[in-house]
């Protein structure tokens, strides 16, 4: 578990995920994830934590909507990297165990650690943990990895033909167990990936109710053309009406590289 840990420590401490999400596909996942949460959430200044917030990229356009966020991830480099934005707060933490009280948040984001929780009952920790933190009929949005990403990543980026990547996919496909010892960045690092049905029912059973489950990019991503398409405003307001058209639909889910659960803490 302690390797398990520190790959995925040494991996964002390499990788830039804050321009991740302002460059190729991250630009639809990060403008799909504002319009989701925008839709849910109550208005400022409602309080959220970010847990396993990152760099700060949603945590800080939330502040300046004028939310009260706090923001916890367990990577020096991206605490470093929020405590740029006028955050309510920044700190070290561990989704599993939070340093925070009873039902004091509005809102609890899970935009990452779940899928870096590669057992079940680390990612149930990690909800109950959100559960706890909530106020009644507060809200939950929890991101998870489509199982079919790394199918669909590596037929689009042409790295399917690649030898070292095979085995990886296809455990991928076999138990959504992602796993990768090649020491390239470019095909991720330790994480679980999910079938649309695995975080309904994690939710679920995690205390949660009215779950629904988004595709966050849906097919979009896939055009040949994207970032072309996306500096062209008129064919990316198209683009974003078809996704949002089918972001329910059940045969689509898994086309998504994201998946977002939105549920709800009982009142």
């Amino acid at each position: 578990m302690k390797a398990a840990v520190d790959e995925i420590l040494r991996y964002y401490e390499e990788a830039s995920e804050a321009e991740r999400l302002f460059a190729g596909s991250g630009l639809l996942e990060r403008a799909r994830t504002e319009e989701i949460l925008e839709r849910y959430l109550p208005k400022p200044p409602a309080a959220i934590l970010d847990i396993g917030g990152g760099p700060g990229v949603y945590a800080g356009w939330l502040a300046a909507l004028g939310y009260e966020v706090h923001l916890l991830d367990p990577v020096p480099k991206h605490l470093e990297e929020a405590r740029k934005y006028p955050l309510a707060g920044v700190r070290q933490g561990d989704a599993r165990a939070l340093p925070c009280e009873d039902n004091l948040a509005d809102a609890v984001l899970l935009l990452g650690p779940l899928y870096h929780l590669t057992s079940r009952p680390d990612r149930l920790q990690a909800l109950g943990e959100a559960w706890r933190v909530l106020h009644p009929g507060g809200l939950l949005f929890a991101s998870v990895i489509s199982r079919y990403a790394s199918l669909l990543h590596s037929m689009v980026d042409g790295f399917v033909d690649d030898d070292a990547f095979w085995p990886i996919l296809q455990r991928d496909l076999v138990d959504g167990q992602h796993r990768n010892d090649t020491g390239q960045l470019k095909y991720f690092t330790t994480a679980v990936f999910h079938r649309p049905e695995e975080i309904r029912a994690e939710a679920s059973e995690s205390g949660f109710c009215d779950i629904e489950v988004f595709g966050v990019e849906g097919p979009g991503w896939l055009v040949k053309d994207f970032e072309e398409r996306w500096r062209d405003t008129r064919r990316r307001e198209r683009l974003l009406a078809l996704v949002r058209r089918v972001e329910r639909d059940a045969p689509l889910l898994g086309c998504s590289m994201h998946l977002l659960a939105v549920g709800r803490k009982p009142l």
